[in-house]
């Protein structure tokens, strides 16, 4: 059954950019309190590319995502008290405390992350392949960053989507970042091409506009779901972040003088050593260093012109944005509060970048 094109709602939209934006605020600051067990991965500003593309999809349909996994469940709907209190270790969380936040998962939405770089390709060809022989019509979706089309295991996945015809549709997110490193000095060529040359439609999109996203992930979602195979959603976007809470080279730039005076006994030990590397390799890496830093401080502050908070309220009133960005705050507090009293103590964040 041929199921009708999904319609762009853009104050249904900027609701959901603001929800997750909200939850991911109040996981932050969880974090740097040290109420989140290990690492915390923000998807401040991916929230477009979730809303826009999610929206097509309905209960039949599966999502394997990455390591950034609050946005994706916030907007598949996954109850948010219950996300809260899982990503902070709470028995009564989504998954009983046992997943954090890379490993969450929802089965009766048919969602799912998976820390390992790239998985989420594979585990999205599975869900394929099982709605192919079980739910026809059914479609998966894989999201991971553009520093994963450098593991085999993608490829290998598109490849399969490829031969088998899944109804599949993977989408990269792109900012500029594998971690630490600039992902064009790891990565030869315009990873895009790679995927082209197997005969897999790619759509290149800014992932900070929501009514964009929203139109291309739709093309691809109703070619899969017509039986003509895989398709790839490229978005590019930006992470005002780093890589993880508490990233580094994100600490080096918000507090040079305090990270300079920590780490420069380090780095001058290594510079003097007897051992190891010639006096010009040691003065190279150092400056390797230095030009991470500079690239980080060039991508990483707040563009506010690429927020798709900001990018979204464009496209409602006035009067309606501020209403709706009113009761998501209060949708959120609420379920702040909620994990609170579960938790035994959480400080609610109520401001919101992009307003």
């Amino acid at each position: 059954m041929v199921r009708p094109p999904v319609s762009f709602d853009p104050v249904g939209a900027l609701r959901l950019l603001l929800r997750i934006r909200l939850a991911e605020r109040v996981l932050t600051q969880a974090w740097a309190e040290g109420r989140v067990p290990g690492e915390y991965h923000s998807g401040i500003g991916e929230e477009g590319i979730y809303v826009g593309l999610l929206a097509h999809l309905d209960e039949q349909d599966a999502v394997a995502v990455d390591h950034r996994s609050t946005g994706p469940l916030v907007a598949r709907g996954v109850d948010l008290t219950a996300l809260i209190v899982e990503v902070m270790g709470g028995q009564s969380g989504l998954n009983a405390g046992w997943a954090g936040h890379m490993h969450l998962m929802d089965p009766q939405r048919r969602v799912a992350a998976d820390g390992i770089v790239g998985s989420s390709a594979p585990l999205a060809v599975g869900h394929a392949v099982a709605a192919q022989q079980l739910r026809p019509g059914a479609v998966a979706v894989a999201l991971f960053g553009e520093g994963a089309l450098n593991a085999g295991v993608v490829l290998e996945a598109v490849n399969l989507a490829v031969v088998w015809q899944l109804p599949v549709v993977f989408v990269c997110k792109d900012n500029r970042w594998s971690i630490t490193t600039r992902t064009a000095a790891m990565t030869a060529g315009d990873p895009r091409a790679r995927v082209a040359a197997m005969g897999v439609p790619v759509v290149t999109v800014r992932g900070d506009r929501v009514d964009r996203v929203h139109r291309a992930a739709g093309r691809l979602v109703q070619r899969a779901r017509a039986g003509k195979g895989p398709g790839m959603v490229y978005a590019t976007c930006h992470r005002p972040g780093g890589h993880f809470e508490g990233d580094p080279l994100l600490r080096i730039l918000r507090d040079p003088r305090g990270q300079a005076g920590e780490l420069a006994p380090g780095l001058l030990a290594g510079v003097r050593a007897p051992t190891g590397g010639s006096g010009r390799q040691r003065v190279e890496g150092l400056s390797t260093l230095s030009g991470r830093l500079a690239a980080a401080a060039r991508d990483w502050g707040v563009r506010t012109g690429r927020d798709p908070i900001r990018q979204a309220r464009r496209l409602v009133p006035e009067d309606a944005a501020e209403q709706v960005r009113a009761d998501e705050q209060a949708h959120v507090a609420r379920a702040a509060a909620e994990a609170a009293r579960a938790l035994g103590g959480l400080r609610v964040v109520s401001g919101v970048a992009g307003r």
